[in-house]
């Protein structure tokens, strides 16, 4: 079970507004990907703490999507501010997908009110060319309260624009796979070819618009 003892004892050190970054999305054949923070002072972590239903929390891939639409709805409610960043698809082209990744990094923490005085990220790459006092956590999704909060918040909302596409391109199966590279979504393409979503220079779509005259 998640608890606030990383986040408690950042507090104690001193700083005022500590956050968890995650993304989501990096890994579909279309689509966007997406960023999200999630930030805490004392004051907020006390009141979570007491919050039953947080008790639950964890890394967002192992939450059913109902309980993720119910957290959502909490981290939004109860962190101190949350910011999300979204990069599309010709962005993911344009900049490759990791530095896309960084870019909605940087968007989601520009998008808050108040800079963090102190920011943790899943995984071992720390934002390149950022001024804030960072720290990487490999399994960080797992291990650290508010990166969890932020992989759900990224999550939900990838996965809502995802649902989008699924309205528009039904017989991709976007609903089922969302976006990423399954049997459905790999026949569905080779029998459809790509939509103007599908990210050009990931390989599986790559390859077929080599193949296509």
């Amino acid at each position: 079970m998640l608890n606030l003892k990383k986040e408690n004892s950042l507090f104690a050190s001193g700083y005022a507004l500590v956050a968890g970054v995650d993304e989501a999305g990096r890994g579909p054949l279309a689509g966007p990907v997406v960023a999200a923070v999630a930030v805490l002072d004392a004051a907020a972590a006390e009141k979570i703490a007491g919050i039953k239903e947080f008790k639950k929390l964890k890394d967002s891939k192992l939450v059913p999507e109902k309980k993720r639409e119910e957290f959502f709805e909490l981290i939004m409610n109860n962190f101190t501010e949350v910011g999300v960043g979204i990069c599309d698809h010709e962005t993911i082209d344009r900049l490759n997908i990791y530095q896309a990744t960084f870019l909605c990094m940087k968007k989601a923490l520009g998008a808050l009110k108040k800079k963090p005085d102190y920011i943790m990220l899943d995984g071992r790459a720390p934002i390149p060319n950022f001024s804030l006092k960072q720290e990487n956590i490999v399994d960080g999704d797992n291990l650290v309260f508010s990166i969890a909060a932020a992989s759900i918040i990224a999550k939900v909302t990838h996965d809502r624009l995802i649902a989008e596409l699924a309205e528009k391109y039904p017989q991709y199966g976007f609903a089922n796979h969302k976006g990423y590279g399954t049997k459905e979504h790999l026949d569905a393409l080779i029998k459809y070819g790509p939509t103007p979503f599908h990210r050009k220079t990931f390989g599986p779509v790559k390859n077929l618009l080599k193949k296509t005259p």
